[in-house]
């Protein structure tokens, strides 16, 4: 896949998570979601949108198995500080608070929506203009 396509499809799985996170239910006066199980569900698709946007960016090697995110941390930190502190706190929001945990905080969702945006837009700034021209 082209690496401009990719960061339109990271920008996909953001829109389909917006799309699940509305199934979860919010209670306006507890400021919460109601169902943590469309939590995980739109945690886990905005972590892997970034994970899209992030392999057009770096150069993550898959000889031995699936990358973790050490690996991904360290491509960044070779890279760039503003995108490993990005990297850094999106995991911890999307993939283990929403993801895992399927935290019902509404402000730590919106975070978590943040970051997704944040990575995506930056890892597009960061492709050479050639590329996303």
């Amino acid at each position: 896949m082209e690496k401009e396509n990719q960061i339109e499809e990271a920008r996909r799985y953001v829109a389909n998570a917006e799309e699940v996170i509305k199934k979860a239910g919010y209670d306006p006066e507890m400021k919460r979601y109601t169902d943590g199980k469309y939590v995980k569900m739109a945690g886990n698709t905005l972590w892997n949108g970034c994970l899209i946007a992030l392999d057009a960016l770096l150069d993550i090697s898959r000889r031995k198995g699936r990358p973790d995110i050490d690996k991904y941390k360290d491509a960044a930190r070779k890279r760039d500080k503003k995108l490993l502190a990005y990297i850094v706190d999106g995991y911890e929001t999307m993939h283990l608070h929403m993801g895992y945990d399927g935290t019902k905080n509404k402000k730590t969702c919106d975070s978590g929506f943040e970051y997704a945006n944040a990575i995506i837009n930056y890892c597009e700034k960061l492709l050479p203009a050639t590329v996303c021209a």
